[in-house]
């Protein structure tokens, strides 16, 4: 939607509120996947992580795309890409199995 919203206000505006929600949409479901997944001693550590992995690839990405700027002389291709991966990880997504559940850890003193 972004390369489209022709950067005017009201376009702009539009693309916020739907990237708000996909955040909101995300976030939350992340973290219980990450508890069913992982054991909920293990949660926050294991979302900390994706979270990370999450900014090194936003990194890249606006590397990337300031990159692509300066060879090309516009953002669209990296919009373009982005869309791309975007689409791939959710089909990625769709063709992933469930985790088993891990058993909790007891402490040792």
């Amino acid at each position: 939607m972004l390369p489209f919203s022709t950067f005017s206000l009201y376009g702009l505006s539009i693309f916020a509120v739907f990237y708000g929600l996909d955040w909101i949409a995300t976030v939350p479901p992340t973290v219980k996947l990450a508890g069913q997944a992982f054991g909920r001693e293990r949660a926050p550590l294991v979302f900390g992580w994706i979270f990370t992995a999450h900014q090194l690839g936003a990194a890249i990405a606006a590397l990337g795309a300031g990159m692509s700027r300066d060879a090309l002389a516009s953002y669209l291709p990296a919009f373009f890409i982005a869309g791309a991966a975007c689409l791939i990880a959710a089909l990625l997504a769709l063709a992933a199995r469930p985790a088993r559940p891990v058993a909790a850890v007891p402490a040792t003193a």
